[in-house]
């Protein structure tokens, strides 16, 4: 059996700290097997948030993974566990002989593969120096990689106290006790950035129906949030100028319904972006002649690639879809066709994206001055409303649902297309469906203010309180789906 060796060119107390911290996880994982305390329920329901947060089949990274219970539940494609105690190790291999288990030590991983996904849960209170851990893990990830991290709240510190010396929970050395700011300065300093947080787990002990209540809904809302018993964290390497976007194409999809007028404008004022751009149009029954004229100007633009597609289904979420869905480039864009988003500001999309900045950009219209006739009153003061509730139950600030012009990579949207089974064909609008889907898998949203224009052609296809009762509805699903779980 292999052993953990410390650098004996480390600081005496933390080689002390270490060899302390190996004898007490070891004693812990023999009497496992026999232990019964009040943390069954409470792992349980950590595997239940991870499961939501972690997609099966991807490379996922565990350190400090005990005995590979959590690990093996996510199901992942590869699956490698880490924990310096070797009873630990060997006890994971016992029961999850599919996994692969290394005894390490996690200040000193030598690993060589990247992950989708780093998980460290009810580890970082426990380790001696938290930023070189994070600065290791880093050296594994790829711009798409999630770190998700869980730890204990500092004020449960008492309780936990008394659990531990009563026998009802696995009994810890002295902790860290780290708050949710000391991790996201910890993850800053090692080159990650904080995505989301939130707190889970407001009661550990399973009481019937009261459980469910307090661990699904009240520890979302103030002030039983500050009462949870775990923080978690979902971050991402620092940005940087994402490989994918050297060279990369690009595709704008055009929902257009009734806008003839504004094929002419969309032809001329759209600029060239990456490698190639492509203008996808997908027209959606029009009652004018806007396929005509999208005809007419694809024959008058021979020097742009173009493509043309007459809508089977109804409404514009459909119309996205299927844009996307036959779209050629890797970085995929809306441009509605009524032309109130400027399509001379896509670059900016594009460069939002290409620089890391986000992987999902989102259009806002309610930062600058909007033009006289631009939005009505009602219609701004709803959005506003919307963009408050949707930032709540998102966790990311996302200021304008409803703005037409999103930017992804296309990669990112097959998945959230991949996803789609988990919240079904539930949105007429297209909008939602990207916003959930994204926030699903812990993508970065990054809001882009644009100046919102006037039509000036046509009428909006807006029904206000048709469509006001939709995005009530929305929140609703997004609380179900998203928030509560």
């Amino acid at each position: 059996m292999t052993t953990v060796t410390f650098n004996s060119s480390v600081d005496a107390a933390q080689i002390k700290y270490q060899q302390a911290r190996l004898h007490h996880w070891n004693e812990v994982a023999r009497k496992l097997e026999t232990w019964r305390g009040w943390g069954g329920y409470y792992h349980r329901r950590l595997t239940q948030v991870y499961q939501s947060l972690v997609a099966p089949g991807q490379s996922v990274l565990e350190l400090g993974c005990a005995r590979g219970d959590l690990l093996a539940a996510l199901k992942p494609a590869l699956g490698v566990g880490v924990d310096f105690s070797e009873e630990m190790i060997a006890a994971a291999r016992r029961r999850h002989p599919q996994l692969r288990f290394v005894q390490a030590d996690a200040h000193a991983l030598n690993l060589s593969e990247k992950f989708d996904v780093i998980i460290l849960s009810d580890l970082v209170n426990d380790l001696w120096d938290v930023q070189a851990v994070f600065k290791n893990i880093s050296e594994l990830t790829t711009p798409r990689s999630r770190i998700i991290i869980n730890s204990y709240s500092r004020l449960w510190e008492p309780i936990l106290s008394v659990a531990h010396r009563l026998g009802l929970a696995k009994p810890t050395l002295y902790q860290n006790w780290l708050t949710v700011e000391d991790m996201a300065n910890l993850l800053n300093l090692a080159d990650c950035e904080v995505i989301k947080q939130w707190q889970e787990i407001l009661s550990p002990l399973p009481i019937l129906l009261l459980t469910d209540l307090c661990n699904r809904f009240l520890v979302k809302l103030w002030p039983f949030k500050h009462l949870a018993l775990t923080n978690f964290i979902v971050a991402r390497p620092r940005p940087r100028l994402d490989p994918r976007a050297k060279g990369s194409s690009v595709s704008v999809i055009i929902p257009a319904r009734n806008e003839a007028g504004n094929i002419p404008d969309i032809f001329a004022r759209t600029p060239h972006m990456g490698e190639r751009t492509e203008l996808v149009f997908v027209e959606g029954h029009s009652r004018d002649n806007t396929y005509a004229a999208i005809e007419a100007a694809i024959a008058a633009h021979p020097e742009r690639c173009c493509q043309i597609i007459r809508q089977t289904g109804v409404g514009k979420g459909d119309a996205v879809r299927l844009g996307f869905a036959r779209a050629k480039g890797e970085v995929l864009m809306i441009l509605d066709a009524d032309l109130t988003v400027p399509p001379e500001d896509l670059p900016r999309f594009y460069e939002a994206l290409r620089s890391g900045k986000g992987e999902f950009i989102n259009g806002v219209r309610l930062v600058y001055p909007m033009e006289r006739q631009a939005m009505r009153f009602l219609n701004l003061l709803g959005n506003k409303f919307f963009s408050l509730a949707f930032s709540w139950l998102l966790g990311q600030p996302i200021k304008d649902t409803l703005c037409g012009t999103k930017v992804l990579w296309k990669k990112d949207y097959e998945a959230v297309a991949a996803n789609r089974v988990y919240f079904g064909d539930f949105d007429p609008f297209g909008d939602f469906d990207l916003i959930f889907g994204a926030v699903k898998l812990n993508l970065k949203i990054a809001d882009l203010p644009i100046r919102y224009r006037e039509r000036t052609y046509g009428t909006t296809n807006i029904q206000r309180w048709k469509h006001g009762w939709l995005l009530l509805k929305m929140v609703i699903f997004a609380a179900r789906r998203l928030k509560f779980v």
